[in-house]
């Protein structure tokens, strides 16, 4: 953990997680009925999709998003699924419909000059063409994922290395999320932090506390552009 997080300032530029936080994992659920399971499958998949690609991060290094997820959709929903099967459900990380509260953010954003950047340790490719398909992806200056790094979220180099690719000092980048262990790693790299309440509801005892917090994105972003410059 840093020993001084980021002072509160205004942000040169914003990165936003993409999964949940952009996009939801709710248009996973029809295609895991296509399959013939459950559509609620899709939260128990993903929290073992995550658990298990952090597992193997700090086991020495995570093997490619879609591997990891092909692995806990079998877990999650039976071992003898086809291939077929599987990518029918996986595909869907392509088409996910975006957050509500993702446009008004994002045009926040553009309207006060300062760029965003998606941020994923999911496919960047899958990533791009749902934010594409959403509306969202010209209000975007990038989409990165640490994919590249064979690690998943949230060591402190993935988001030394996210700074780096967008060309913007850590203490003047906020990472937004829904997902407080997110916003908790890109603090303790030294970033900004802004969480939205929308998925846990309250921030944890356990995490550093936020620079701004929000129920939704729009108001986190308008948090962090009420900054002091």
């Amino acid at each position: 953990m840093t020993s001084s997080p980021a002072p509160a300032r205004r942000p040169e530029l914003v990165l936003f997680d993409v999964f949940e936080t952009c996009l939801q994992l709710e248009g996973l659920a029809e295609r895991f009925a296509a399959i013939g399971r459950p559509a609620s499958d899709v939260d128990l998949f993903f929290a073992r999709l995550i658990h298990q690609g952090m597992a193997m991060t700090l086991a020495g290094g995570a093997p490619p998003f879609r591997a990891v997820a092909a692995d806990m959709v079998r877990r999650t929903s039976g071992v003898d699924l086809t291939d077929a099967q599987v990518g029918h459900v996986l595909d869907g990380f392509a088409t996910l419909p975006a957050q509500p509260d993702l446009l008004p953010a994002l045009r926040l954003l553009a309207d006060a000059g300062v760029p965003a950047h998606a941020f994923t340790h999911g496919s960047a490719a899958a990533a791009e063409s749902a934010l594409t398909a959403a509306g969202a992806r010209d209000l975007l200056a990038g989409v990165h994922s640490c994919e590249v790094l064979g690690s998943f979220k949230p060591p402190a180099r993935v988001y030394e290395w996210a700074c780096a690719q967008v060309g913007s000092d850590r203490a003047a980048t906020a990472l937004v999320a829904v997902h407080s262990w997110d916003v908790h790693g890109a603090m303790s790299a030294g970033l900004l932090g802004g969480l939205a309440l929308r998925l846990e509801g309250r921030v944890p005892d356990t995490v550093l506390p936020p620079h701004v917090t929000a129920q939704q994105l729009d108001g986190v972003v308008a948090g962090l552009l009420d900054l002091p410059a």
